[in-house]
Formats: structure tokens, sequence, C-alpha cells
């Protein structure tokens, strides 16, 4: 009788384990979408001096927010 709690509790722990392992592989599947980036999304919470639909304020845009915004180099050095 003891034995056999133990097979089904030894059983019942090594399904548990294999269950993890059931995982589905992950791909780079994102979200896709038609428009360009550049589009807008059309919220009121935008950069002030960014016009949805202009590439070049666009891409101003970003180089802006990488060089201050994402740049901890020229974020301390200004203080």
């Amino acid at each position: 009788m003891m034995q056999r709690i133990h097979l089904i509790v030894a059983t019942a722990v090594a399904l548990a384990s294999l269950a993890a392992c059931g995982e589905k592989p992950q791909t780079g599947a994102g979200i896709r979408s038609d428009a360009v980036p550049y589009a807008g999304t059309g919220s009121n919470f935008t950069e002030p001096g960014w016009k949805a639909g202009d590439k070049a304020s666009w891409e101003a845009q970003l180089k802006t927010r990488q060089q201050y915004g994402q740049n901890e180099y020229t974020r301390t050095q200004s203080k």
C-alpha cells in the first residue's frame, strides 16, 4: 500500500516536470502593419514638432530621442 502511494507520487512529479518541456516555439513574428512607421497612430499624445506622415520629421525626432533621451553619457554631462 505504501509503495503504491510512493509510485503514484513519483509518477505525478515526473509528469509535472515533463509538462514544462512542452513550450511552444517562439517565432520572430511581431506586430505586422501595412502602414509605414512614420504615418502616425492618430493619437493626440505626440512629440511637439513631429508631423504625422512626414518621413524627414520622423527621422529627426528619432535621432533627437536617441541623442538626448537614451544616451546616458550626454544626459549626465549636462548637469
